[in-house]
């Protein structure tokens, strides 16, 4: 029987792509205000967010009680609003827009003990639900900015994250089974 022996090549292509599969690749992503967004159309956002129809937690956002309530600013408080409803919406592709004044990241926004949502399952806290109307019920959003979906983005980030790790992963089997 012959034995094989592993390069440190292989040994590292090997660890590389546990640590990918083990940090979850790029499947981590963040909805958080663009840099330079226009202030009205942030304030909108945000109003929007917080609504009933946004679906956003923004509890942690108010003054007195909220943890993530500093820095006090608007692009702070629609980086949090627009993440939880980006999060509570299951991360749909588009969710992360408000009307262009948001974007995806892959860099965790958390700070200090404000804790951004990573997932739709953290976006809510034990006992809490979205406040999206039921099905079958009418919704009239006629009075709400226009800050639906125009942006693919998300679906971008998702894709590239799973081609990453899987071309990784095919480079490894590569490597280690057909030399």
């Amino acid at each position: 029987m012959r034995r094989r022996r592993f390069s440190v090549q292989a040994l590292l292509c090997l660890a590389s792509t546990w640590a990918l599969l083990v940090a979850g690749g790029a499947s981590a992503t963040w909805c958080i205000a663009r840099s330079g967004a226009p202030t009205k159309t942030l304030v909108a956002g945000l109003d929007y967010a917080c609504s009933p129809a946004g679906g956003a937690d923004c509890a942690p956002i108010q003054a007195g009680s909220g943890l993530c309530f500093l820095p006090n600013t608007l692009a702070a408080h629609a980086s949090y609003a627009y993440n939880s409803a980006f999060q509570r919406s299951g991360a749909a592709p588009g969710a992360c827009d408000f009307a262009g004044t948001a974007t995806i990241t892959i860099t965790d926004p958390s700070y200090g003990s404000c804790t951004y949502p990573a997932s739709p399952s953290a976006a809510r806290s034990p006992g809490s639900t979205t406040s999206r109307p039921p099905p079958g019920t009418s919704n009239d959003d006629s009075n709400q900015p226009d800050l639906g979906p125009d942006s693919e983005a998300e679906t971008r980030i998702a894709v590239g994250g799973a081609a990453s790790f899987m071309s990784l992963a095919l480079s490894c089997f590569v490597y280690l089974h057909l030399r």
